[in-house]
Order: structure tokens, then C-alpha cells, then sequence
């Protein structure tokens, strides 16, 4: 089921974390972050919106890292009800399209929560004081990519690199809901 991400709520201080990688380390804001911000995505491995982007996703976080912004891509979703979403499939990913960034599991869902992610991908672009400053798409992708869409996304982030704010009109983001554990 398709879901969309809220606007920004400039300022907001982003809430550390402590989550296994696919490279075997852990990550928190402190081991992602880069000197000019940190970008914080929510994704999946199963995800059609997901897979459209994956390819500019991973080019312009590379290239975001030039402008000193970190970025931590997590998988929050329960693989109980989503196989392609285990821990196993996300090492299998990161290594077939060479992720730049740390790819984490939030099995308890705790981050997600806490950031009030909604979709995936879910975006959240903050400065170097870790204020949010982007809550937006990566571009005008949906689950097909849109040629020579333009680079929303990486231009926020290099703006909030240059300025520490980021634009005033930002387009949320639209993906696949999270796939949220079931109450016990």
C-alpha cells in the first residue's frame, strides 16, 4: 500500500540510534554523520518506489558525501510477512549496487517510530547541528524512473551543506507504508 511522507518540521533534532550494518559494524548518528549534515533514509529491499530510485539514490549519496553530508540507509520493516526484507537480502543488496552508506536493520522498529517514518523511502535531510532541514522526495519518481528528473533531493542537501537551511517548498516523499510488526 502507497503512503506519503509528511512536509518538514524544520528543526527538528534527529534522534540517535544504535543498529547492526550489513558490513558487521554498528552504526549510530555520531558514525554516519558527515561535518556538513547527515541524511537519514528509510527504505526496503522489496519496495517497487524503492527499486525505481536505487540507482540515483545511491550515485547522489555518493556524491553528497563530497559535500560533507553522511548518510545511513535503514530497513525497518518486519520480514516475517516480507522475506525479501530480511537482514540476509539486505547484505545481498548493499553489495549488489555498492551502497556508499551504511545499510541498517531497526528490528525493533524503535527508529522508525521515533523519526515517524511512514514510507519507503522516507527522507530526512539534516544540517550539520542535526536540525532537520529536508523532508522531501528524492525526485519526481514514483515506482517508475522519470528522465532527467531533477535531483531534488541532492540539491537540498547541498544547499543545506552550504547554508545549514534547506528549501522552504519541498515535496514530500510517496512510497510503500511500513511494514509494521503485528501486535502481539
Amino acid at each position: 500500500m502507497a503512503a506519503q511522507a509528511s512536509v518538514c518540521d524544520f528543526g527538528w533534532k534527529a534522534v540517535d540510534f544504535d543498529l547492526p550494518s550489513v558490513d558487521g559494524r554498528r552504526y549510530d548518528i555520531a558514525a554516519a554523520r558527515g561535518p556538513q549534515g547527515l541524511l537519514v533514509v528509510f527504505i526496503s529491499n522489496h519496495c517497487p518506489y524503492v527499486k525505481a530510485i536505487r540507482t540515483r539514490l545511491v550515485r547522489d549519496c555518493g556524491e553528497l558525501a563530497q559535500h560533507g553530508i553522511g548518510t545511513i540507509a535503514i530497513n525497518s520493516n518486519d520480514p516475517t510477512d516480507y522475506p525479501e526484507d530480511s537482514f540476509e537480502n539486505m547484505k545481498r543488496i548493499a553489495t549488489e549496487h555498492a551502497f556508499p552508506f551504511p545499510y541498517v536493520f531497526d528490528e525493533t522498529q524503535e527508529v522508525a517510530r521515533a523519526y515517524g517514518a511512514v514510507c519507503t523511502p522516507d527522507f530526512f535531510g539534516f544540517n550539520a547541528a542535526l536540525e532537520l532541514q529536508y523532508r522531501g522526495r528524492l525526485d519526481a519518481s514514483r515506482n517508475q524512473p522519470v528522465p532527467n528528473a531533477r535531483r531534488e533531493l541532492f540539491e537540498a542537501m547541498t544547499e543545506i551543506a552550504r547554508s545549514g537551511r534547506g528549501p522552504a517548498e519541498q515535496i514530500p516523499s510517496i512510497g510503500c507504508s511500513i511494514k509494521w510488526k503485528r501486535a502481539a
